[in-house]
């Protein structure tokens, strides 16, 4: 039984590490790209995407059953073109050489110098998720390639029309020793895991991240994490109820909950729950005011997470929680072709239910409440530390109050998700959440080797001598002005 999925192991195993063996060779022949080469890459990357947008829009929808046109270009192609073009704009300027001080600082003043050259790594690893199948394939290429890497890319068994197509991309505008990619299900990517890669980005279940890290650890190969979790919002009871309502299920609804920074669960003052809820129901009336066979609204991505998700609200039904669900046209939604569930809001959970211990990633948010702002914060703490954390308000001193206490991966105040789409910001999680971060100039040090250099001087100065043996006068005056506070 267990020979043939051994072979197929290898078989995938042999075939990658072919093609691992053939970029590393062709960055030790071929040197660190030019800053000019990194920027055609780059601009390869973006001419991609831009030709091929409706091709993308149709395999995504293909794959999720229904997906709009418009969410993809807005999540999954501007969003990847905007990263690629930022890292564009900058590299040159990130490329340069650092100067540091020396140390002591007297080597500095006769000529030592010390500074920092950053060194492109070599093969990254990119293992990415099914939700946003190439904004999180490409958005990690923008500080891999303008770090100067080559790279080998595996993307979801989940989305294949979607896979399929970024393989036949990238075979027309790169070769194989510049980037690659691995179509494949579970055996594939357990191979790819397992390479001697440079270093290694994974984004998804920290379930799964487990198994990718044990696999990388094998090589002592770095690894970049981007999970997720359940990511609170708190509504001070100063936050304007109607903005915030629109704002949390904008993202909540967005792509049918189905990302990584989706709220997954909202703390509301126990005194503004209906109002919250009113506002909740007004917002997706808005938005959506058919689910059914509107294309605006996305399906859940395979039949597994329909009915794992579908689960959660039966379990929390059966365990006493109010169920809310927001069918604005109130269609009966057991009849379809496709996987849609209504946004449904779970009022009053409780622990021991299924929706409050595991990530929901799907259009459910339960809904709890505090009577003084402690208590949410308390109980985040008490959990596994976030991808993020929304507050909305305007109490200054609270905010603050919450954001020194808690620890989360990003924060987006007055809104939810944004922070991922700013540049200038660090994108990571923590903890189970996930460790290492790129995105604009951090993306860039995630994927380069920061190489200390220290040039000495050229001749012997008295201080320099005075620490070598036989010791005497000027190494014990030396250690008497170190050893002190």
């Amino acid at each position: 039984m267990n020979a043939p999925t051994n072979l197929t192991l290898e078989t995938h195993k042999a075939a990658m590490n072919l093609v691992l063996e053939r970029q590393k060779a062709a960055h030790l022949r071929d040197g660190p790209w030019t800053a000019e080469q990194r920027i055609e890459r780059l601009n390869r990357c973006i001419d991609l995407l831009i030709g091929h947008q409706a091709e993308i829009a149709k395999a995504v929808s293909t794959d999720f059953g229904s997906r709009s046109p418009e969410a993809t270009s807005l999540t999954d192609v501007a969003g990847s073109i905007g990263p690629l073009k930022f890292a564009r704009d900058n590299l040159t300027k990130w490329m340069k050489p650092q100067k540091r001080k020396t140390t002591p600082a007297i080597l500095g003043l006769f000529g030592a110098k010390a500074g920092i050259q950053y060194q492109p790594k070599g093969v990254v690893g990119v293992i990415s998720p099914w939700n946003f199948p190439v904004n999180l394939t490409f958005a990690p290429l923008a500080g891999i390639l303008a770090a100067g890497n080559r790279s080998m890319i595996k993307p979801s068994e989940f989305t294949p029309a979607t896979s399929d197509l970024m393989k036949a991309m990238f075979a027309k505008a790169f070769t194989e020793e510049e980037i690659a990619v691995f179509v494949g299900g579970a055996e594939a990517g357990q191979a790819f895991s397992g390479l001697a890669f440079d270093h290694l980005v994974f984004t998804g279940a920290t379930s799964v991240a487990r198994h990718v890290m044990r696999a990388a650890a094998d090589n002592l190969v770095p690894v970049t994490l981007e999970l997720g979790g359940k990511s609170p919002v708190i509504l001070s009871r100063g936050a304007d109820m109607a903005t915030a309502a629109a704002r949390i299920m904008n993202g909540k609804t967005l792509n049918a909950g189905q990302i990584c920074l989706a709220p997954d669960y909202v703390f509301a003052p126990a005194d503004q729950v209906d109002n919250f809820v009113a506002e909740a129901k007004a917002a997706v009336g808005r938005y959506f005011p058919t689910l059914k066979d509107n294309p605006d609204y996305t399906a859940v991505v395979a039949q597994r997470h329909f009915d794992r998700i579908t689960g959660y609200v039966e379990d929390a039904r059966a365990k006493g929680a109010t169920i809310v669900e927001i069918n604005p046209a109130g269609e009966d939604l057991s009849q379809q072709p496709h996987r849609k569930i209504a946004p449904t809001l779970i009022l009053n959970p409780t622990d021991d239910m299924a929706v409050m211990q595991e990530e929901i990633f799907g259009p459910l948010l339960p809904v709890k409440t505090y009577q003084r702002v402690e208590e949410a914060v308390d109980y985040i703490n008490a959990h596994d530390r976030p991808l993020a954390l929304y507050w909305f308000g305007t109490d200054e001193a609270e905010k603050d109050r919450v954001l020194e206490r808690t620890t989360s991966g990003g924060v987006t105040v007055n809104d939810v998700i944004f922070h991922v789409a700013q540049e200038e910001l660090p994108f990571g999680g923590v903890g189970p959440a996930g460790m290492g971060a790129y995105h604009g100039h951090d993306g860039f040090l995630e994927f380069s080797h920061r190489k200390a250099v220290f040039q000495q001087l050229k001749k012997d100065i008295a201080p320099m001598l005075g620490l070598r043996p036989p010791y005497g006068e000027g190494i014990r005056k030396y250690l008497a002005g170190q050893i002190k506070r």
